[in-house]
């Protein structure tokens, strides 16, 4: 009977951790052939095959991390995050579900889980969710003001992008973005020649200000993420110092003990 001690050491080895990547990228790669009807018509089966044994892979993978970790397994984010992934690869993908085969390629995203230098990423990310909201509020705000005053503004002179709210506020993301605002700028400069005014302070405010502080959260809550990591990385350095350095203790101890104890024999 293999122990959970063993199973542990087993999927926490590098090795064994290095096997599952190599079968993440490698099922990733065959998922993508299966995009093409000459490759499927000729390696189908083979295809099939090779996603199916990819499938049994991860699936016995995730039993042997639960039996390893047991109840803790369930208190990692991360691993909540692969067993989902997991559990919609084995739901059969036939009938009402086939719309399904498509959610196979978030398989791949296993790969966030497993390297650790994207999972430091994806957490910055997660970390800076609240400042993005409080950033993308404004954005919306700005959007909203802007749209209101561009569509009363410009309604009769250029109704194909400022007819109404919904088509003045894709017009506006369109400008944000920076695709192809100087033609919409010159043809309507061409009847209001002080249009310019709106659209450079509309880009201003929103490209080059707010779009900005969304890459300023984002720096800041990896470099947070970072920060908390390293910081927990000491602790624990220092909790395992110290559990050595108790050990240590308790063994001197229990060496001058004994040796107290020879001295007073001969005595």
């Amino acid at each position: 009977m293999i122990s959970r001690e063993q199973v542990h050491t087993l999927v926490t080895h590098k090795a064994f951790q290095r096997f599952i990547i190599g079968v993440i990228v490698f099922n990733a790669v065959t998922l993508g052939f299966e995009t093409s009807p000459g490759i499927v018509a000729e390696y189908g089966t083979v295809l099939h095959f090779a996603d199916r044994t990819a499938l049994v892979i991860f699936v016995v993978e995730i039993l042997l991390r639960v039996y390893a970790f047991g109840w803790a397994f369930f208190k990692d984010s991360w691993n909540i995050f692969d067993l989902i992934i997991i559990g919609i690869a084995v739901v059969p993908a036939t009938g009402e579900f086939s719309v399904l085969r498509a959610l196979r390629i978030l398989r791949v995203l296993r790969l966030i889980s497993v390297v650790p230098s994207m999972r430091r990423v994806v957490s910055g990310l997660l970390l800076a969710v609240p400042g993005m909201a409080s950033i993308a509020a404004l954005l919306a705000l700005i959007l909203y003001v802007a749209g209101v005053m561009a569509t009363k503004l410009f309604q009769h002179l250029q109704p194909e992008h400022f007819a109404d709210m919904g088509t003045t506020l894709f017009t506006l993301f369109q400008i944000m973005t920076g695709e192809g605002w100087p033609d919409i700028a010159r043809e309507l400069m061409a009847k209001a020649p002080m249009a310019w005014i709106f659209f450079v302070t509309y880009i201003i405010v929103s490209s080059f200000a707010v779009l900005n502080m969304f890459i300023a959260v984002v720096v800041n809550g990896m470099d947070r993420g970072m920060t908390e990591e390293l910081v927990e990385a000491e602790e624990k350095h220092a909790a395992e110092q110290k559990a050595s350095d108790e050990l240590l203790l308790s063994e001197i101890r229990a060496l001058r003990a004994e040796i107290a104890e020879l001295r007073a024999a001969r005595e």
